[in-house]
């Protein structure tokens, strides 16, 4: 039996409230501070996951009792490592081959680095797995919108980044136009060469201006490491999908609520194998997980207990690996979330049905 540990944190009040309804009496201010006294603690025990291979793995879910808005404030390398660290020192308690970083826990500090020097298991963030699954996902979600991938375009901004650039090369081949969106026209040129080089059939082009490439793209996906809104709801056309995968969200929260036409979605939902029973309520379905998750456990799966994914280098040949490993062990992209939560099917069917009345009302003025 092959043992992981994934640490996790809350990220909204909500996520206190689902485990504690009695915390609904107080303010969130109250109960976010509370809980960021407390020390990390094992939250579940993961049981039934087995891959079509035949190995079997468990593993435990540890949280740091951190917000998100919290998290942001602190002061990494005093506050939150030693917190991180703690988590992990836990994990190797627990007999955990490998540990996995979710959420803000991945993104403060240096992504894992520091913390993978405390320790003396491995630590991956997940991001391989979450840059394929974003790909993967949008791709999937453009099918659902009734946009043949093989006439879409689509365009990454944030290019130029480390997840941008997996993602873009993930892309290429499976798009007819790719724009490449980011600041720096010079890393843009050398990332266009390089996917040109790979043969495909894509059609790649280069460009500084997010609201101006996304207004006649069919798929966006957003990686950017600004910390303002890049696309705002007049800058995205009725029917199009938006993967917004950056941290903080390059989206601007008007377009949830404007545009009930587009499908914005921040990833792929991940259908784990086996019978996995994760024994804690964490906003997805039975059976289903978030691709940096999966990441962790289909390293145990596959016996790789080593730093897979750490700090900003994320090489697209690893992202490709991790498709490929994920396949084999039977993990795969089977819906979409929001918010770290599944988004329900009635409710893309909703946003195809404005989508095909604003289109149709546009044609007929």
């Amino acid at each position: 039996m092959e043992r992981f540990a994934f640490v996790l944190h809350p990220l909204r009040f909500d996520d206190f409230t689902r485990k504690y309804p009695a915390l609904r009496l107080f303010s969130e201010s109250f109960v976010e501070k509370s809980f960021s006294h407390l020390p990390p603690y094992k939250a579940s025990h993961i049981t039934g996951l087995r891959s079509p291979t035949g190995v079997e793995a468990e593993g435990w879910f540890i949280v740091v009792p951190v917000s998100a808005n919290l998290m942001v404030k602190m002061s990494f390398r005093e506050e939150i490592l030693p917190r991180l660290v703690r988590a992990g020192r836990l994990a190797e308690d627990l007999g955990a081959g490998i540990v996995g970083l979710g959420a803000f826990t991945k993104v403060v500090g240096d992504r894992g680095v520091s913390v993978a020097k405390s320790l003396d298991i491995p630590v991956t963030t997940g991001n391989s797995y979450t840059a394929a699954s974003a790909v993967d996902g949008a791709l999937l979600a453009a099918e659902r919108m009734g946009i043949p991938a093989q006439e879409a375009e689509a365009c990454v901004v944030g290019a130029t980044g480390a997840i941008g650039q997996a993602v873009a090369a993930a892309m290429a081949g499976s798009v007819r136009r790719l724009s490449l969106i980011g600041r720096r026209v010079d890393k843009l040129q050398a990332i266009k060469r390089s996917i040109d080089d790979l043969g495909t059939y894509t059609d790649v082009t280069i460009g500084t201006d997010a609201r101006v490439a996304a207004k006649t793209a069919d798929v966006v996906l957003t990686v950017s490491s600004a910390t303002g809104v890049l696309l705002e709801p007049e800058d995205l056309r009725p029917g199009s999908v938006v993967c917004d995968v950056a941290r903080p969200r390059n989206v601007s929260e008007k377009v949830y609520e404007r545009r009930r036409d587009v499908l914005v979605i921040d990833g792929g939902v991940i259908a784990v194998p086996g019978k996995v029973d994760f024994h804690f309520d964490f906003g997805f379905p039975p059976g289903y997980a978030e691709a940096c998750i999966a990441e962790t456990m289909i390293l145990t799966l596959e016996r790789r207990y080593e730093p897979y994914t750490l700090g900003l280098d994320i090489r697209p040949e690893r992202v490709r690996e991790i498709r490929e490993m994920a396949r084999r062990n039977g993990f795969s992209v089977a819906g979409f979330r929001r918010f770290e939560h599944a988004i329900p099917e009635e409710e893309i069917d909703a946003i195809r049905e404005a989508a095909e009345r604003r289109l149709r009302h546009s044609t007929s003025a």
